[in-house]
């Protein structure tokens, strides 16, 4: 049995000799191959080597054949802002500046990065997909919709839902037709990411998601392919609705713990995947540190549809020897636990007085806004609100990629990301407010010092 087969054994949810390890490289590819994220992104070239290089170093069993969730949001015509080591992320949305529904069609193999990248994964598929998994990601519904309309999908679930409906049925359409692409093109498994669902409630998913997902999944699983769902931030009260969404697997972040992802998928007879620690083990802890989580990880998922992966896209900057470390646990070649070494050690942030300050401290802890979806629009939404407050908010968003933001994290007691905190008490975990409720905490919080 191959890597391939491993992969492909596992999804399906049956017992495998060993837990495969699918590393979830997107932009940290460009940093083995010497480039930035903007011209690896661009290039189809520099995509392949890239993968290629992330396969080979990380002894990959499966990998995806690129991490961009923004490909469909462009040839929708929603802008970019380009990063040097991050994805692009969305800046504009067209529902909200214009355009109607009925001016979006469905993008096609000619649109947009499609022809770049739809190249590359043929490639990478012919010169590496006969070993190892690949996989296809694909941005979800509820995501795409959130890219062209903006946050006023939260408010449009409740005001105008059938309106609401008709958006997702058209970004469904948008997923039949990218998911086809990109089976066409040679991958194994198509990757619905739709780290967007995190921030809404069961419910709702349920009305808004469920029905959309799963008329994805089936198409997939006719095609004779496998699905599986992805989501990052913490989405716990949303598992058992995406198990029951069609979905072949389940993939989740550090945000779950993985026991409860793992009991819900065998209740429903679905495999699961995750989660290793993206910042705190991957980027910045040690060796040893990686090699705890991944056999941690790997303790608890056991071997019957399990697949050892990152909690999303990995980071640029993740050292190669903690990548590589992980490898080492999955193939054996670790024969005990290592002693971790705190690397915050000697790390030391000064939080500001919040009880005796005249100002209001909106605290957001994100992984980072410039390439997460749900800490971008969290942010969005903390500055819109604090607009008419002028002077006396102070915003600070706390990018758990950078070292002293995990210390500030600790400090706040903040366990998931993305989370709104108001003058040192923990307000949103993981739930962008409506604006009403947003601003009513602000004010709240201006009201107990005075200063309205």
């Amino acid at each position: 049995m191959n890597s391939r087969e491993l992969v492909l054994k596992a999804i399906r949810n049956e017992e495998t000799i060993r837990a495969p390890w699918v590393p979830f490289v997107g932009c940290h590819a460009a940093k083995l191959i010497d480039v930035n994220a903007e011209e690896f992104f661009k290039d189809a070239d520099l995509i392949v080597n890239g993968v290629k290089a992330a396969a080979e170093k990380y002894r990959a069993d499966g990998i995806p054949a690129l991490f961009d969730l923004q490909i469909e949001a462009e040839a929708l015509g929603c802008e970019l802002l380009w990063a040097k080591s991050n994805p692009p992320s969305v800046v504009s949305h067209p529902l909200s500046e214009g355009k109607k529904l009925k001016d979006l069609k469905v993008p096609t193999e000619n649109d947009g990065r499609f022809p770049i990248v739809l190249d590359a994964t043929k490639r990478i598929c012919d010169e590496i997909g006969q070993e190892i998994a690949i996989y296809g990601l694909i941005t979800g519904p509820f995501t795409l919709a959130l890219h062209l309309l903006g946050s006023d999908i939260f408010y449009n679930m409740i005001d105008e839902p059938e309106e609401t409906q008709e958006l997702l049925e058209f970004c469904t359409e948008v997923c039949l037709k990218t998911s086809k692409m990109y089976m066409d093109a040679g991958v194994d498994i198509i990757a619905v990411v739709d780290p967007m669902t995190s921030q809404i409630s069961p419910n709702s998913f349920n009305e808004f998601v469920t029905p959309h997902c799963k008329k994805v999944f089936d198409f997939i699983r006719n095609e004779g392919k496998l699905g599986s769902m992805f989501v990052c931030g913490n989405a716990k009260k949303n598992i058992e609705e995406m198990c029951k969404c069609g979905a072949d697997s389940i993939s989740i972040d550090e945000n779950i713990p993985l026991d409860y992802v793992r009991d819900m998928a065998r209740k429903y007879n679905i495999s699961f995947g995750g989660n290793i620690k993206l910042t705190v083990t991957m980027l910045f802890g040690s060796v040893a540190d990686n090699v705890n989580d991944a056999l941690n990880c790997m303790e608890i998922g056991g071997k019957k549809g399990f697949i050892l992966a990152p909690g999303c896209d990995m980071p640029f900057d993740v050292p190669v020897e903690n990548a590589e470390a992980i490898a080492k646990v999955v193939h054996g070649e670790v024969a005990e636990l290592m002693e971790s070494v705190n690397s915050l050690e000697g790390i030391e942030v000064e939080l500001p007085d919040y009880e005796n300050n005249e100002k209001v401290y909106i605290d957001v802890v994100t992984l980072d806004s410039e390439s997460c979806a749900p800490c971008q629009y969290m942010m969005e939404a903390v500055r819109k609100c604090a607009q008419e407050f002028e002077d006396k908010v102070v915003i600070k968003e706390h990018k758990i990629k950078e070292k002293e933001a995990v210390v500030v994290m600790q400090k706040l007691g903040v366990k998931n990301v993305p989370t709104i905190v108001i003058d040192g008490v923990i307000k949103f975990i993981s739930d962008t407010p409506d604006s009403v409720t947003l601003i009513n905490a602000y004010k709240e919080a201006l009201n107990n010092k005075g200063l309205i």
